[in-house]
């Protein structure tokens, strides 16, 4: 199946402790179902000391299930579920249900 989130869409996220926030898709994991979100599910984790970073704690996006983003509307920004369309150039794009948009050109 064609994927609806791809990395550097813009996504809100739809439940859990970020709910209502939404930010830059930096990476998608498709084995697991889940994408690391940029600004989104924040987590402090220890690190250790390589030769070119210092220890200490650090705050890191945690990846987040798929199931808990929606793509954001390019019109509004809101929340929208995502489809796909053939153009009359036979691309395959993938639209905004809300607004009808096209999510990439």
């Amino acid at each position: 199946m064609a994927a609806k989130i791809k990395k550097g869409d813009k996504v809100v996220v739809l439940a859990g402790r970020d709910k209502g926030r939404s930010g830059e898709v930096l990476r998608v994991i498709p084995d697991e179902g889940r994408a690391v979100v940029d600004g989104v599910n924040i987590v402090k984790r220890h690190q250790r000391q390589t030769k070119d970073r210092e220890a200490g704690i650090i705050n890191k996006a945690a990846p987040i299930n798929l199931s808990n983003l929606a793509v954001a509307d390019p019109k509004d920004g809101k929340a929208t579920r995502v489809g796909f369309k053939i153009l009359d150039d036979g691309r395959k794009v993938r639209v905004a249900k809300r607004s009808g948009e096209l999510i990439d050109g």
